[in-house]
């Protein structure tokens, strides 16, 4: 048999899993929340964990480029937050996580129009270099604003075709039977 790992190992090993619908966790601030994530990565990496003042200025540049508002890191994980501000969150926590590979459920679901061009433009900004990213998606408008290198057709659980960017564009027009 195949060894499994606990989720919070493979957090640890790099890879790094977003929700359809990102839980509350009252009670831990996002700034303690992702300094803790942060620092079990780089434990695991052999590398030093950061005090809070390192932590702070390894945030800072992060939350700038992902043109977030510093005000998300003293609310509480998710609580009250918009689906937007939710998924805009789950980049965050991605970003600092600097994983190995990515898997994004369904991160459009529920933006709006505002949401989802910030949301993709972080996605954009993230996948550059040699990670992997796996976008899940059932709407071409998140195709249109990140453009991935491959495009996988699940039905009933399985992968029935594999192309470039023009069979979500012909699956968005034709749906299933297109494809056939």
């Amino acid at each position: 048999g195949e060894q499994v790992l606990a989720p919070e190992e493979r957090a640890r090993c790099g890879l790094f899993l977003s929700f359809q619908s990102p839980i509350e966790v009252p009670g831990v601030s996002n700034t303690d929340f992702l300094r803790m994530m942060c620092n079990e990565r780089r434990k695991h990496k052999g590398e030093v964990e950061l005090d809070p003042l390192e932590f702070y200025g390894f945030l800072s540049p992060k939350l700038e480029q992902l043109n977030m508002d510093p005000s998300f890191l003293a609310r509480n994980v998710n609580e009250g937050f918009s689906g937007g501000e939710k998924k805009r969150n789950e980049i965050l926590q991605l970003a600092v996580m600097e994983s190995e590979m990515s898997i994004l459920d369904e991160i459009d679901s529920g933006l709006d129009v505002d949401a989802l061009r910030d949301v993709a433009s972080a996605v954009n900004l993230l996948k550059e270099g040699d990670k992997g990213l796996l976008l899940i998606t059932h709407y071409q408008r998140l195709l249109d604003m990140v453009t991935p290198d491959y495009v996988h057709v699940m039905q009933k659980g399985k992968i029935v075709q594999t192309g470039d960017i023009s069979i979500a564009a012909q699956l968005e027009e034709g749906g299933f039977a297109s494809l056939a």
